[in-house]
């Protein structure tokens, strides 16, 4: 993680009905199905796992034994801690899947779906819930076979009809997002028999993870939402049950939650689990700030911590449990995509509807010297939506990239067949306004119609003046935007800082009744439906996040061209034509990321030597030591 502002945060993923023509198995030929790679029986492929672009160069064969990053012989026991201090510490339901309440952290643990990706792998998902998996060659349907003993946490059998109930559940009653984006890729489903369940695919939808999105539906107990006569979309403490290796422990709302290993865990002996799941409960302590936070884990009320302050990185770890090694320290390299983290506008609002204005504030933003004086030079920026990949646009666009974007030639901005993609010039990192910025953002806004009125301040032909409020909760980025908004109002803007406590800021931001705040646009390394979420259309008024409210024709059809690739090439080609074009709007003003993850835990936490490359794990394969989490206890440090 890095240093990043309190947010709010929300859950969501997407994913469908006829006769198959795979005839019943028995239970020995399913097994043997099972062990075997993936092949043709009935016109149909059965196989253990899928991937993006062809099943060929899967990295596990189906009878793996672990996955290649865990330790297997990982002891099972411990507890996990750690804080969360974000939308103002609070939470008030235990429901990820609604936008009723604020959900806890952590509150989509109770649940597994068909699928499961792993931390080593690009674009490859392996049965978790199901045994096997069916489909043609068109990928027009899938099968998906459940496993044999699969359960809920509450002892009662996983069905298709539970599959089904959960698709439906939430493609007509989930979040928005989901509402919006699973007809565009699932038609309809039908349970087959007691073990397998059918999802048709819309035919007009992309190719390119259809099965992926079946596959990665949540799944719930119908019988227990039914007894719990609660709507789907109530928010709740008591959570709906699921199949996971977690289960609720206490509760206090707005304060801690605690969830509990359980012993009786249907899926423990599965290849995909072993070395994983380790902890015998993972405990999340809620802070009303960042620096509470902080002085929690000092104390060791807490006993994990993911740094994302690097003042506090350069500057407070100097407490005695560190230099007397009861605390570790350590940057881990982690080599993913940045996580986009920018100062968002609000297209929606007509002040920003013209790019020239967009420019002209991000240029007053000051990364250089803000990385120099308050970040101690920790942090790289950020230009790219792909940042730290392959897929990230540079030069002038030519041969199949141009070629992508030519039909789209006048229907967005002509520098993007003209120039390099669009970057924040560099500013002067010696001192916090740089004139040279400045000249340039001020001629930007005079071409825009935004002129100097007798009071110095910018204003329209109408005599409004040019109002700009960064919307924010939590103290902690105070120091960063400050000195912007000075920045900005030397130039004539009317800028200021607004804080306000994380349930405001949760309910202005699903209002879209905010001018700036900070957000992230995650990207993935094989982008696909989501990004209709982040930039679509039909995302600026349904997703919670496409939270710019970005609507345009011309990124429309780059997304289908991105979403609808069918093979790799194509699909890098159509990304960085995506990433170029975005940048030409201005959508945001990038901040910066860290290749390292900053974390300090007390020394009884191990992981193994060979960290997987798209995840350090801490939740997921880490495990405690159990000799030195007694002499942690002998020192009464526990």
């Amino acid at each position: 993680m890095f240093e990043r502002p309190a947010a709010s945060h929300a859950v969501a993923q997407t994913r469908p009905m006829i006769h198959a023509t795979l005839p019943l198995a028995g239970a020995a030929l399913m097994l043997a199905l099972a062990a075997m790679p993936a092949r043709a029986q009935d016109d149909l492929i059965v196989t253990h796992a899928v991937a993006t672009f062809g099943i060929e160069d899967l990295t596990y064969p189906a009878d793996f034994p672990h996955l290649a990053y865990v330790n297997p012989d990982a002891p099972k026991g411990g507890e996990m801690s750690l804080s969360w201090s974000s939308a103002g510490g609070s939470f008030d339901s235990l429901h990820p899947y609604t936008d009723q309440g604020n959900s806890a952290v952590l509150a989509n643990i109770f649940f597994e779906s068909m699928l499961e990706s792993t931390l080593d792998t690009i674009g490859e998902s392996y049965c978790l819930l199901c045994e096997t998996i069916a489909y043609p060659a068109d990928r027009s349907y899938v099968i998906f076979t459940l496993r044999e003993g699969a359960q809920f946490s509450d002892g009662t059998p996983i069905t298709p009809r539970d599959v089904l109930f959960s698709y439906e559940i939430l493609r007509d009653e989930g979040l928005p997002s989901f509402r919006a984006n699973i007809p565009l890729t699932i038609d309809s489903a039908e349970v087959l028999d007691d073990r397998r369940i059918r999802f048709n695919f819309n035919p007009d939808s992309q190719l390119r993870g259809r099965i992926e999105a079946a596959g990665g539906l949540p799944v719930f107990s119908e019988a227990s939402h039914i007894a719990s006569g609660r709507d789907f979309n109530e928010s709740r403490l008591e959570p709906l049950v699921g199949s996971g290796p977690y289960v609720v422990g206490e509760v206090e709302p707005g304060r801690s939650t605690v969830f509990l290993r359980d012993a009786d865990y249907w899926g423990n002996d599965l290849p995909i689990n072993r070395g994983r799941h380790n902890f015998d409960s993972i405990r999340v302590e809620y802070y009303a700030d960042a620096i509470a936070a902080f002085e929690g884990f000092t104390a060791g009320n807490y006993l994990f911590r993911q740094e994302n302050s690097s003042q506090n990185w350069a500057n407070s770890y100097d407490f005695p449990r560190l230099s007397s090694g009861v605390i570790i320290r350590e940057e881990i390299p982690q080599g993913v995509i940045a996580s986009g983290q920018s100062f968002v506008f609000n297209l929606r609002r007509e002040k920003f509807q013209d790019p020239r204005v967009r420019e002209a504030i991000a240029l007053m933003f000051n990364f250089e010297w803000t990385n120099q004086t308050l970040f101690y030079g920790l942090y790289a920026p950020i230009d790219s939506f792909w940042e730290n990949t392959h897929l990230e646009a540079e030069g002038v666009a030519q041969g199949a990239e141009l070629a992508l974007l030519e039909p789209l030639r006048g229907q967005i901005p002509e520098e993007v067949f003209t120039d390099p993609p669009f970057v924040t010039p560099p500013s002067d990192a010696d001192r916090t306004f740089d004139r040279r910025q400045a000249r340039r953002a001020s001629a930007l806004l005079e071409e825009a119609g935004w002129t100097p009125g007798d009071d110095g301040m910018l204003r329209n032909a109408a005599g409004e003046t040019l109002e700009v409020e960064f919307l924010n909760a939590g103290p902690l980025f105070d120091r960063i935007i400050n000195p912007y908004v000075e920045n900005l109002r030397a130039i004539g803007i009317d800028a200021r800082l607004s804080r306000v406590d994380g349930a405001q800021m949760n309910q202005r931001q699903r209002d879209a009744d905010f001018d700036i705040l900070t957000d992230h646009f995650p990207m993935s390394y094989e982008p696909g439906t989501s990004l209709r979420q982040y930039f679509g259309t039909i995302g600026a008024d349904e997703s919670l996040f496409n939270v710019a409210g970005l609507a345009d024709p011309g990124v429309d059809r780059l997304l289908e061209s991105v979403i609808r690739a069918e093979t790799r090439d194509d699909m890098e080609t159509a990304t960085r034509a995506l990433d170029r074009v975005l940048r030409a709007y201005r959508i945001r003003v990038p901040q910066w990321y860290n290749q390292n993850a900053w974390v300090a835990y007390y020394n009884h936490y191990r992981y193994p030597e060979e960290l997987p490359p798209y995840g350090i794990g801490f939740l997921d394969f880490w495990w405690v030591d159990p000799a030195a989490e007694q002499a942690l206890r002998d020192q009464g440090v526990l």
